[in-house]
């Protein structure tokens, strides 16, 4: 199954499971945001230090934008492939299309591998 056009690189799937993980960590000892507009209001007011955005989001218009405004305002972001999998590590039963990390807690050192591999993936 090919790509949504909103997913602008590949992510490899060890960092999307560090991506979760980081998801998990931050619910437990820092602060996290869940969903797309609670992601998109911390993007633009700048206190987002990580976004997750998964890929199986239907219609992909609902988080179509992340990727731009993240782009605009420098926070990195990465793409997980199931929305299902975000429920939990954000201690919902349900799934999530985004969430955002605001205080990282205990996970500030995943999220700089997660952020040194994505800077390596962008260069090529």
């Amino acid at each position: 199954m090919s790509k949504p056009y909103f997913v602008k690189f590949e992510t490899p799937k060890e960092i999307a499971e560090a991506g979760y993980e980081a998801l998990r960590q931050a619910r437990q000892t820092g602060k996290i945001r869940k969903g797309t507009n609670e992601t998109t209001k911390a993007i633009e007011r700048s206190i987002a230090k990580l976004v997750i955005i998964a890929e199986d989001v239907e219609p992909p218009e609902v988080v179509a934008h992340l990727p731009i405004i993240c782009e605009e305002r420098g926070v990195p972001y990465i793409y997980v492939p199931n929305k299902a999998q975000m429920g939990p590590a954000l201690g919902i039963d349900l799934g999530a299309a985004a969430a955002c990390i605001i205080e990282p807690g205990e996970s500030q050192g995943l999220i700089d591998q997660i952020v040194r591999t994505l800077d390596k993936l962008k260069k090529g």
